[in-house]
Formats: C-alpha cells, structure tokens, sequence
C-alpha cells in the first residue's frame, strides 16, 4: 500500500521561496503519475504541477508555470522522495498542499478523482 507524506510547508512572506517534499513508501517502480495539488480553505482541491515517473514528463498548471518545480530522487529503482520546489511565492499560493500517486499513468493528470493516495498535507502561508 502507498503511503505519502508532505513536509517543508511552513508561513513565509511574499517573494520568498519553500520547497515541499512527499516521502512515498509503499511503491514500486512503474508507469505512474505524482503530483501534488493545493486546495484553500472553501475551494475545490487545484492541480499544481504532475510528472510522469517512468520519463520524468512534467505538467504545470498555469499559475505554477516559471515559478514552480517538481522533481524527483535520481534513483531508478528506488521510489522515495518528490519534491516541489515553489519561487516568488504570492499570497494566493497559501493553501494546503498534498501530493498524490495515481496508481497507474494517466494522461487526465490534473483530476483528483485519478488519485488513489494522498498525503495528510503541509499547510503554507503566504503574507503580503
């Protein structure tokens, strides 16, 4: 069984940078997405940015474009540690984020429904 869990969040001021990371367990090597999504207090969780494990293909949404990062431990093989590395962080970037696993590839990488595991979250702040 997978298991996720986020860290690195924390409160920050406008212009600063935070890099999350999602230690997985549980996972075997093969043709999947990780992602990690956000989702602020009374919205619907927002896609973030999503790579392809087997290629390292990556996706961003829009608003995460030039600013923000994802990436992954170098070691084929070895599933353990996807990163998120956030830049010029605005106050409309504050919502808890998670990362997700979608079990199996698929090329609908920003609907939450695809993910089957899901970390417990890291809350960040963003103050202007």
């Amino acid at each position: 069984q997978v298991q996720l869990v986020e860290s690195g969040g924390g409160s920050v001021q406008a212009g600063d940078s935070l890099r999350l990371s999602c230690a997985v367990s549980g996972r075997i090597w093969g043709d999947y997405n990780m992602a990690w999504f956000r989702q602020a207090p009374g919205k619907e969780r927002e896609f973030v940015a999503a790579m392809r494990w087997t290629d390292g293909s990556t996706y961003y949404a829009t608003f995460a474009k030039g600013r923000f990062t994802i990436s992954r431990n170098n070691t084929k093989n070895t599933v353990n540690t996807v990163y998120l590395q956030m830049n010029s962080l605005i106050p409309e970037d504050t919502a808890v984020y998670y990362c997700g696993d979608s079990h199996i590839w698929t090329s609908d990488y920003s609907y939450p429904p695809h993910y089957g595991a899901w970390g417990q979250g890291t809350q960040v702040t963003v103050s202007s």
